[in-house]
């Protein structure tokens, strides 16, 4: 009922550890990668990647020139209105519609700049009389006091209508219009989309 081999004998079963004894002393292969399994320390080097580029120069220059590029097309798209390659604090439909509200409204804030480097030169011009010269210096803060009191007027309006718009007030947007509101209309970015005051966005 055995199977038995020509000398008549039973077909042991082979022993594991004696056949992979018989392999390596033979030198054949076995049935894995059939090389040996690298050091931590080679496969750790071989994966280590140069922190620094070998010309620093080169690299340099290239990332002022990707910079330089960078800042061109966003200032062709705040002078265009593309929002696309805008800064991300002005991108979005309430950015949008923050910037278009305050440009539509006069406000007081924008005469700032030019009105207080006319009283600083008048300020100057009269050092030498106190009496006046303190006159003149009251002046000023009470129109500096009026623009933030326009300009705090102006945020109220506008945060019931973005809220009645967006649901939503996103964070920074307050100071977002106040700081739009206190430049200069020519020379504020993003451009206005409208020339002239009263164009009131929907």
């Amino acid at each position: 009922m055995f199977s038995r081999n020509k000398a008549g004998t039973s077909a042991a079963p082979a022993d594991p550890v004696t056949e992979a004894a018989k392999i390596e002393q033979a030198g054949e292969p076995s049935n894995g990668k059939g090389r040996p399994t690298p050091r931590r320390s080679e496969a750790q080097a071989r994966n280590k990647r140069p922190l620094v580029p070998a010309d620093r120069k080169a690299a340099a220059k290239a990332a002022r020139e990707r910079q330089r590029e960078e800042r061109a097309r966003q200032y062709k798209a705040m002078q265009e209105g593309d929002e696309r390659y805008m800064p991300p604090r002005d991108q979005g439909p309430q950015r949008r519609y923050v910037r278009d509200y305050v440009d539509a409204r006069w406000n007081i804030a924008e005469f700032f700049l030019p009105v207080a480097l006319v009283f600083v030169l008048v300020n100057f011009a009269v050092a030498q009389l106190p009496a006046l010269a303190f006159y003149v210096l009251i002046a000023l803060y009470a129109i500096v006091l009026i623009a933030i009191g326009d300009a705090f007027l102006m945020w109220q309006r506008l945060k019931r209508r973005l809220q009645a718009k967006f649901g939503v007030v996103e964070r920074g947007t307050a100071m977002y219009a106040i700081m739009r509101a206190f430049q200069i209309r020519r020379s504020r970015m993003p451009k206005p989309m409208h020339k002239k005051h009263g164009v009131w966005p929907e």
